[in-house]
């Protein structure tokens, strides 16, 4: 899954994302855009990059999301269990 991030700093109210995007992007009274924060659907990925790529400013990103993976527990320690240091 992605999502769309946008740097404000560089954005400059084109507004070419809302056109290309119209599902995931609103524009404020200043033509800013509005992102819609959850992850882009399978179905708009596509729209997606195309908006993002369509970017003048490259303001508008579209980021792969990243699922955390567990770190992996020592055998025999419970979960949240600290070692202490060995000294000697």
């Amino acid at each position: 899954m992605s999502t769309l991030r946008l740097d404000p700093i560089m954005c400059h109210a084109h507004g070419l994302c809302a056109e290309l995007l119209p599902e995931l992007v609103e524009l404020d009274e200043w033509g800013y855009p509005l992102l819609d924060p959850d992850e882009v659907p399978p179905e708009l990925e596509a729209a997606a990059k195309r908006a993002a790529a369509a970017c003048p400013t490259l303001a508008l990103k579209l980021e792969r999301s990243v699922v955390p993976v567990p770190a992996p527990r020592e055998a025999g320690r419970p979960s949240g269990a600290r070692s202490l240091p060995r000294h000697g």
